[in-house]
């Protein structure tokens, strides 16, 4: 649920209604709160009118604000569920995997501002320095979220693109609202089959909708470009140059689209076409064994340089949460409704620590994990018969077993929660045995590696639980929008107590198989 910002940092799935917690699971928060954290320092104005000649590398930026007294960050950074990954979808050609150092990709840096109140004339500004060939007068601009955190803009270049208004604004699932479905840039040289298009704005352009044979990713489209605008105070709880440094990361093992612009306050990237799952759609035949591989393929390749023995995330994550929970919440209304549940923290503090003692004697692997797989993270593109994952602000080494038990969790629904979805047994082991028959490379998996991971996966996602109670506790202090954040701490503890015993008891069975 980690992208509160969940969405495309990642996307937005937090219901904005207010209410009942819906959607907060998605990456609502993570987007607000990635993008917030370069977005304090600068306050100039949207106009680029002497932005063109400034441009910078991001490693220079990073270079300058390192004299500069620094942004109040936490280390890594969601819901920030957080949030569009590609493992075909990036538009540079993906390097054989080895390490790649993402200092020496390239990021402009654009020295821009720009106000949530108008976002399309800000991508315009952008436009001009990073598209300095377009014909502005053949651009045309579609806003696919509202602000709830991240607001995201998509720039479609093309005299004869004719975008579908018959369904209004949309939302883009890479980043405000993982519960929406994705626009979809489409070949009108498809093959009749892969006709239905991956999204209902029925959008075509030039995009490239085949592999290379290279198996290296391809880019979608030369004439659409994503403009996401960090919400505010999103800073708080996720870290934008961590996130920065994900995308760079992931998009060298073709895992996450082209990242081609920074600015003060956003992100700008490659627009990849599909639709974000559901609660139908995250279990069908076709669909499920994708997602397993793609994690099995982030979590057996992607290496960080210079991380020998990484600390795992939740421990660090959780803790920096914990440490930021107010004892008085300036609400009195919700001070009132957390108080005997939650407070003093050091009550959840305990509980957490206790739980995290047992899970490390588990020693699930530590592999480097996307953390915020809830549904809107994941994009489905049928043409391609391939998913990627987006939002990256949670992105980080962390257990093997808390990644898909956290996946698990958030199979429970996006629009609504509804725990009875959590995916039975049968499910989980078959799930589990195309993870692994990918993640360790061999066909011949044994039935007791399978229950072995079936047990470890169940029990992290006990810490998956307390780890977006807590986000969502400071996400009631801190957060603007409009959404019953208490109320869903509740849902998610509620639900760790509910499961606790039941699946602290699991252990493996041993078979012969």
């Amino acid at each position: 649920m980690g992208t509160e910002t969940k969405s495309n940092s990642y996307t937005g799935q937090i219901s904005t209604s207010g209410g009942n917690p819906k959607v907060m699971k998605d990456s609502l928060s993570l987007v607000q709160r990635q993008q917030q954290s370069h977005l304090n320092d600068i306050s100039l104005n949207s106009s680029t009118t002497n932005t063109t000649n400034s441009i910078q590398t991001e490693s220079e930026r990073q270079a300058t604000a390192a004299a500069e007294p620094p942004h109040y960050h936490h280390n890594h950074h969601h819901h920030y569920h957080h949030h569009p990954e590609e493992d075909k979808n990036s538009c540079d050609k993906r390097p054989k995997h080895h390490q790649l150092d993402t200092k020496e990709a390239i990021v402009p840096f654009v020295p821009i501002f720009v106000e949530e109140s108008d976002v399309i004339q800000g991508a315009t500004d952008i436009l001009k320095v990073i598209r300095p060939n377009w014909d502005l007068t053949h651009v045309e601009f579609k806003k696919f979220t509202d602000g709830i955190t991240n607001k995201l803009v998509g720039c479609f270049h093309q005299p004869s693109l004719k975008l579908n208004d018959e369904n209004g604004d949309a939302t883009y699932t890479g980043t405000n609202n993982a519960h929406n479905c994705l626009p979809c840039v489409q070949s009108e040289n498809d093959d009749e089959n892969d006709n239905e298009n991956d999204s209902p704005l029925g959008i075509k352009s030039d995009a490239k909708h085949n592999r290379q044979r290279d198996g290296s990713p391809v880019q979608y489209s030369d004439n659409v470009v994503l403009v996401r605008v960090y919400g505010n105070k999103t800073d708080l709880l996720i870290d934008r140059k961590a996130e920065t440094q994900n995308f760079l990361l992931l998009h060298t093992y073709g895992l996450a689209p082209s990242l081609y612009a920074t600015f003060k306050n956003g992100l700008v990237y490659e627009y990849v076409p599909g639709n974000t799952l559901n609660t139908e759609s995250v279990l069908c035949p076709d669909i499920w064994p994708l997602v397993a591989r793609r994690m099995a393929e982030m979590h057996r390749v992607v290496k960080k340089k210079g991380d020998a023995k990484p600390m795992p995330m939740i421990w660090r994550k959780t803790q920096s949460f914990l440490d930021l929970v107010p004892e008085r919440f300036s609400d009195a209304e919700k001070h009132k409704r957390v108080k005997e549940t939650f407070l003093p923290i050091s009550r959840l503090r305990e509980e957490f620590n206790n739980l995290y003692k047992y899970l490390e004697a588990l020693q699930s692997p530590i592999v480097f994990s996307h953390n915020d797989l809830l549904l809107g993270n994941v994009i489905y593109t049928k043409s391609m018969n391939a998913v990627n994952f987006i939002d990256y602000e949670y992105a980080d080494y962390n257990f093997q077993a808390f990644d898909i038990g956290n996946h698990f969790a958030e199979m429970c629904g996006v629009d609504e929660v509804d725990y009875t979805r959590y995916p039975k047994r049968e499910f989980q082991l078959k799930w589990l045995r195309v993870y692994l028959e990918s993640y360790l490379q061999r066909t011949n998996i044994l039935s007791d590696e399978v229950e072995q991971l079936y047990v470890q996966v169940n029990q992290f996602a006990l810490a998956a639980h307390i780890f977006w109670t807590v986000w969502s506790l400071l996400q009631a202090e801190h957060s603007t929008i409009d959404f019953d954040y208490v109320g869903y701490a509740f849902l998610r503890y509620n639900e760790y107590l509910a499961r606790k015993e039941e699946f602290l008891s699991l252990t493996a069975s041993k078979t012969n198989e």
